[in-house]
C-alpha cells in the first residue's frame, strides 16, 4: 500500500472548536497539506445526520485513517460514534465480504487535558493511554486495519505559552507528511508507544 505518496484522510471532530487551545492549532497545521483530507464532521453535518455512502466513498479513496479528536471521557466526541455506528457497516467494514478497508492504516490522533503520568496504575486515570485506546485498536482490527501508535498530545490544560502549542502543532504535521510520503521507519514502530514520543526515532 505505502508508496511515494499515500491518500490521508483526517476525521475531524471537535464540538467546540472556536474555545480549544490546542486542537485548532494542530488541524491548522495540516490543512493545505497535499494528498491530505481534512475533514471536519461538526462542519460537515451540523445535524449530525450523516451521509453514510458519502464518508464510505472517501474511506475508499485513502490509504491511511486518523481520527483527530480531543479524548472525551476516555472516549471520541458523540458524532464520531454516530459516524462509526452508522458508517462501518456490515459488509463494507467488516464481516464475511466487509473486505473496503482491509490493508489500510488507522491512527488515533487525540488530545488529554490530564498529563502523561496520569495514565497509569498510579496516576488519576488508572489505565494507560494505550489501554484506553483499545476499542479503536479493536474497531481497526476488526475492519483489517494496521492500527498505528497513536499521536497523543497530553496535559493541554497545563500548556501555557504558545511555543509548547506551536511545538505540538510542529510534530503533528511531520508525522502527517511523513505517513503521507511514506518516510516512517516501520519496522521501528514497535519500538514506540505513541508516535510523536520519539519522533527522531521513526523518522
Amino acid at each position: 500500500m505505502l508508496g511515494t505518496s499515500n491518500q490521508i484522510l483526517i476525521l475531524f471532530a471537535h464540538p467546540a472548536l472556536e474555545k480549544s487551545r490546542v486542537n485548532r492549532h494542530l488541524i491548522q497545521a495540516v490543512r493545505g497539506l497535499d494528498s491530505v483530507t481534512v475533514h471536519d464532521l461538526y462542519e460537515e453535518y451540523p445535524d449530525l445526520h450523516i451521509n453514510v455512502k458519502l464518508e464510505q466513498n472517501l474511506l475508499l479513496a485513502h490509504d491511511i485513517i486518523v481520527f483527530h479528536h480531543p479524548f472525551y471521557w476516555y472516549s471520541s466526541p458523540a458524532i464520531l460514534k454516530e459516524w462509526q455506528d452508522l458508517v462501518l457497516q456490515h459488509g463494507f467494514a467488516y464481516g464475511h465480504e466487509g473486505v473496503a478497508l482491509r490493508g489500510k492504516k488507522f491512527l488515533s490522533a487525540i488530545t488529554t487535558g490530564g498529563s502523561d503520568k496520569a495514565y497509569c496504575r498510579q496516576g488519576y486515570n488508572f489505565f494507560t493511554i494505550r489501554e484506553l485506546l483499545v476499542p479503536f485498536e479493536q474497531t481497526a482490527r476488526l475492519c483489517g486495519m494496521e492500527y498505528l501508535p497513536p499521536f497523543v498530545v497530553h496535559g493541554t490544560h497545563q500548556l501555557r505559552e504558545q511555543d509548547q502549542i506551536a511545538r505540538h502543532a510542529e510534530d503533528y504535521r511531520r508525522a502527517i507528511v511523513a505517513l503521507r510520503d511514506g518516510a516512517i521507519a516501520w519496522d521501528k514502530l514497535s519500538q514506540v508507544k505513541l508516535l510523536n514520543e520519539n519522533l527522531a526515532l521513526i523518522l
